[in-house]
């Protein structure tokens, strides 16, 4: 950008920036253009801690309808001396020649000072940007980790919640178990139940709060009403009853769905039922010895209808699949006379 403008600092400009840099009598430097040259518009000298100070020395110096820049001393130092904060004030109210004059020199003024001696380098429109408080928050923002994208998100939520995957005599069980919550006492009395065939549908919820599977309802359900019992916004465990004839015998098979409605549900719930999906369905099938016949995991209710069910849990058998067969030629013509004999054995012939 300093190429552009050919604007560079003058030689009194060069020997306060000197001055500045070896001792502590400048805590503010204000610096314009003017003649094509890098001018010395204003100096600060220090009598308190710098941030005593900063507003008071600062602010004052910042016009409304004309870009600057300021250097201003800290307290603190490297191993080339005092540390300065760069501010490059380019008020929104400025000539447009002058917001892009000062822009195409501020790499400039950086070098002409040096930029080992700069610590922090703000850029602002407004004097908020620029006041102590907005020198503060742009200390936070940038002590702050890089904004995630969604795929990394779900990634770090997935490290934080992933179990121990050492292998071992000791881990093995560890390793199969995730993220087991408890069972409520009411769930597991309505599982029973429903093992007993007193009712034909059980709904679970993870309370993430209690770190807890509640019950959610034993609603008596047919397959017509699975749908409704579906929510659109959450996740959910279902256990159901499902009655129907198969070759001619009357069957009660029981389903185990987990209806995870996508990216409607936060990363942390889909994680949490992810998690204790599969010690809840091992609890179920070891402790309380019940056989579950079919595992469905589905997005919406909208898929549950009779076929869907009967489907999956008959699946139908593949039938052998049959070798390509060769189309037969057209009937009655014979097509075109072939060549069967080479011109050599038509001349020995001859």
């Amino acid at each position: 950008m300093s190429h552009q403008t050919g604007i560079q600092a003058g030689n009194d400009v060069k020997e306060i920036f000197a001055s500045a840099k070896s001792g502590d009598q400048y805590r503010v430097l204000k610096i314009v253009i003017e003649d094509e040259q890098l001018t010395l518009a204003a100096t600060k000298k220090s009598s308190m801690k710098w941030d005593h100070e900063y507003d008071s020395l600062l602010l004052p110096l910042l016009e409304d309808c004309m870009p600057c820049y300021i250097l201003y001393r800290l307290d603190s130092s490297n191993n080339q001396g005092f540390e300065w904060i760069f501010l490059a004030w380019t008020p929104e109210h400025a000539t447009v020649r002058n917001k892009m004059l000062f822009a195409a020199t501020r790499a400039t003024l950086k070098k002409e000072f040096g930029g080992g001696h700069i610590k922090d380098e703000i850029f602002g429109t407004t004097k908020d940007d620029l006041n102590l408080s907005g020198y503060r928050k742009y200390l936070t923002s940038q002590a702050a980790p890089l904004p995630l994208t969604a795929a990394e998100e779900e990634l770090r939520q997935i490290k934080l919640h992933e179990v121990q995957t050492d292998i071992s005599v000791d881990s093995k069980h560890q390793t199969l178990q995730g993220v087991a919550f408890p069972i409520h006492k009411d769930a597991v009395a309505a599982l029973e139940r429903f093992r007993e065939r007193q009712i034909n549908y059980v709904q679970l919820q993870v309370d993430a709060e209690q770190e807890l599977i509640c019950l959610c309802s034993t609603e008596l359900t047919e397959l017509k009403d699975l749908p409704s019992r579906i929510p659109k916004d959450s996740a959910r465990y279902h256990f159901f009853l499902y009655k129907h004839s198969h070759e001619g015998d009357y069957l009660e098979s029981t389903v185990f769905i987990y209806s995870m409605p996508g990216y409607k549900c936060s990363i942390r719930e889909r994680m949490l039922y992810s998690s204790c999906k599969n010690p809840l369905v091992d609890m179920v099938e070891n402790q309380l010895n019940m056989e579950i016949e079919k595992k469905l995991e589905i997005d919406s209710g909208d898929d549950l209808t009779s076929d869907f069910m009967y489907d999956e849990v008959h699946p139908k058998q593949h039938a052998h699949k049959q070798a390509f067969a060769k189309p037969k030629g057209p009937q009655g013509k014979r097509g075109g006379r072939r060549i069967t004999r080479t011109p050599a054995d038509e001349q020995e012939d001859n």
